[in-house]
């Protein structure tokens, strides 16, 4: 039976999508925003551009000053943040009913006024607060540049996911106040954006408060990039080995997945689950309980909307244990589940799992706002989350095999590999 979480959505006469789903448990409203660009937007030599945008967005607008978005709305006890990845930039807050128009207000300030405090100062000095995350995140960070060699490895040079969110520090050291500026009027726009509000608000009180402060931004069009053609599963494994002193050795697998609106994407994601993402699955007991060849085992399906997405297993060595002995033992587990594909308690565990976390994420305010805006952003229909966990609970164990024999079979994985010795061969 589906879930019935109340959604309503109306949009502006801008464009701006606007969705509210009324909950009066608690005196809290969530407002999250998402628009829809993200890291696979920028163009060859702009890389790192929705990254730095997450960080201007916070230095001041029209009317806000450099660090005030912060500062007044945790000061009525607000918990807020930003975020970017591939797909998306979003910005959230979860605040007491009564300060759910002061962030409304701020918010459209930045979302529509934003570059009257895009100076070259500011840009300067967010440009050197991203190289230092960089640098703290990537660079000096054992196993910090991973998933940035794994993308690099799975995804073609030149397509859309190649590169991280962070960018280039060369790209943005050569950006110009013109190209910034540029980049935000592309996107930066209400028909290009989602609001989401959750919780102590009716949606005619939600749709009267959005209109108030996102209403009277102008409409203007944006040019989303033509989608990119679907990507096989690689052909031949793929290797990269990385030079860095590290506690322990390890090694990620990587595979190309259909997107992420796909059932196959599902069975593809409930197929990693099976392998190595459960206390129960087969590679964490094989792995780390039998054989205790390795300190961990785990997986994830990051689903993705522009023709792929990515999955991967990630296994840290015991001492002494070789990581070639624990590779050729992942490859034949990779190719018995292709070919056999889960037993019937193996797929009941996992949709099991999947349940209780859905429904734990939607009963939270803040997150079900973060779905909804992600469903109407990147699928078109907010609704979705009251009916995904029906797909998820759909899938059948020819599904997932078939996935399995599709998309993670050994030769079409890569690898990349930390040796312990920080010697790369």
């Amino acid at each position: 039976m589906p879930l019935d979480y109340a959604i309503v959505e109306r949009v502006l006469p801008n464009g701006l999508r606007v969705i509210v789903s009324e909950d009066r448990r608690v005196p809290n409203v969530a407002v999250n925003l998402w628009v829809n660009v993200g890291s696979r937007h920028e163009a060859p030599g702009k890389t790192g551009f929705a990254h730095l945008f997450e960080h201007l967005m916070f230095q001041g607008s029209r009317n806000v000053a450099g660090g005030e978005h912060f500062a007044a709305l945790m000061a009525h006890g607000a918990r807020l943040n930003a975020t970017t990845w591939f797909d998306r930039t979003n910005y959230f807050e979860t605040v007491p009913t009564g300060a759910y128009e002061l962030a409304l207000w701020m918010e459209a300030d930045r979302h529509g006024y934003l570059l009257d405090a895009v100076t070259q100062e500011n840009l300067d000095n967010q440009r050197d607060v991203v190289k230092e995350e960089k640098r703290q995140r990537y660079d000096n960070m054992p196993y910090g540049q991973a998933m940035t060699a794994l993308y690099g490895a799975v995804f073609p040079p030149g397509h859309p996911y190649h590169h991280p969110t962070i960018g280039s520090m060369e790209d943005l050291d050569a950006a110009t106040l013109e190209d910034v500026h540029g980049f935000y009027t592309a996107y930066y726009r209400p028909g290009n954006t989602v609001l989401s509000l959750v919780g102590d608000l009716s949606p005619e009180e939600g749709f009267a408060a959005a209109e108030r402060y996102f209403g009277p931004i102008e409409a203007a069009p944006v040019q989303q990039p033509a989608p990119t053609p679907p990507l096989a599963p690689l052909e031949h494994p793929v290797r990269v080995d990385l030079d860095q002193d590290v506690p322990a050795e390890r090694l990620y697998l990587g595979f190309r997945l259909p997107p992420s609106d796909t059932t196959e994407f599902l069975a593809a994601s409930c197929a990693l689950d099976a392998l190595a993402g459960l206390a129960s699955s087969r590679l964490e007991q094989l792995l780390t309980r039998r054989t205790e060849w390795c300190n961990s085992v785990s997986s994830g399906a990051t689903g993705l909307i522009d023709g792929v997405s990515l999955g991967t297993i990630a296994l840290e060595m015991a001492d002494g244990v070789e990581p070639d002995r624990v590779e050729d033992l992942v490859c034949a587990q990779l190719e018995e589940f292709a070919a056999q594909g889960p037993q019937e308690g193996e797929l009941e565990a996992v949709i099991a799992q999947s349940e209780r976390a859905w429904l734990s994420a939607l009963a939270a305010l803040d997150e079900r706002a973060d779905y909804l805006s992600q469903f109407a952003t990147l699928y078109g229909d907010p609704t979705g989350v009251n009916t995904w966990l029906d797909r998820v609970q759909s899938i059948t164990v020819a599904d997932v095999a078939a996935a399995a024999s599709s998309w993670l079979k050994p030769s079409a994985r890569a690898v990349v590999a930390y040796p312990q010795d920080g010697a790369a061969t």
